[in-house]
C-alpha cells in the first residue's frame, strides 16, 4: 500500500509551499476538502504552529514554531514513507523539464525582431501558438514524472491536474494561464512544485535548481 500522509502534516506543508494561504487554496494544493482543511487550520492557530494575516497577500503563514514543527514532521513522514528513491528520480525528471520551461516562458515574454529582443505583444498568434504546443509536449513529459511520484507518495497527486487545468486554459485561450504571478497559472504551480521536491527532499535550491 501506498504511504498516505496525515492530513494535518499535508495542511502544514501546503502553508510552508505556499507561504500564505487561505482554506480553498490549501484544499486546492492538498486534495483535501475544504471542510476538512478548515478545521485542521484553526487547530494549527490555537497552537501557535499558524498565523492569520491580513494585507495585500493574505492567508494563514506558518509561524517559526510552525516551521519547526513542519520540518521534524515531515522528516518522520519521509522516513516513514520509504520513497528516497522515487523522489530521487521525480527531482531528476523535474530538472530535466526545468530549463526547457524557463525558455518557454523567457519566450512567450519576449521574442526577436529584426535581430533584437522585444516585449511580446502577442500580436502574431502563429508566434504564441507556437509557444501553446511547446508547453503541451513539456506538460506531456512531466505528467508521468508526477504519476510514477505519486503511486509512491500519493500527496503529489493534486500537481497533475492543476498543471493540466492551467495547461487547458493557456491553450484554451487565457493568455495569464502560463506565467502570470499568483494567478494558479502553469509557473505558480510549476514553483510551488519545485518548492515541494526541495522540501520533500531536505535541499536547499542551488546552481542545478536554477528556477
Amino acid at each position: 500500500m501506498p504511504h498516505a500522509t496525515a492530513p494535518a502534516l499535508m495542511v502544514l506543508h501546503a502553508l510552508r509551499v505556499k507561504g500564505f494561504a487561505e482554506p480553498p487554496a490549501i484544499a486546492e494544493s492538498t486534495g483535501l476538502p475544504e471542510a476538512e482543511v478548515e478545521p485542521i487550520v484553526s487547530m494549527l492557530g490555537a497552537e501557535g504552529l499558524a498565523t492569520h494575516r491580513d494585507g495585500r497577500i493574505s492567508g494563514w503563514t506558518l509561524s517559526a514554531d510552525g516551521k519547526t514543527e513542519h520540518l521534524r514532521e515531515l522528516a518522520e513522514d519521509r522516513d516513514a514513507a520509504g520513497a528516497d528513491a522515487a523522489l530521487e528520480l521525480a527531482y531528476k525528471g523535474f530538472l530535466a523539464a526545468n530549463e526547457t520551461f524557463k525558455e518557454l516562458c523567457t519566450d512567450w515574454q519576449l521574442r526577436s525582431v529584426g535581430g533584437e529582443l522585444v516585449v511580446n505583444d502577442h500580436s502574431d498568434a502563429t508566434y504564441d501558438a507556437a509557444i501553446a504546443v511547446r508547453l503541451d509536449s513539456l506538460h506531456a513529459g512531466i505528467v508521468p514524472v508526477l504519476d510514477d511520484l505519486t503511486a509512491a507518495l500519493p500527496r503529489f497527486e493534486p500537481y497533475a491536474g492543476r498543471l493540466t487545468n492551467a495547461a487547458e486554459r493557456f491553450t484554451g485561450g487565457e493568455p495569464h494561464a502560463l506565467a502570470r504571478p499568483l494567478a494558479n497559472s502553469y509557473h505558480d504551480v510549476w514553483m510551488e512544485l519545485h518548492q515541494d521536491l526541495l522540501l520533500s527532499l531536505g535541499r536547499e535550491r542551488d546552481a542545478a535548481d536554477g528556477h
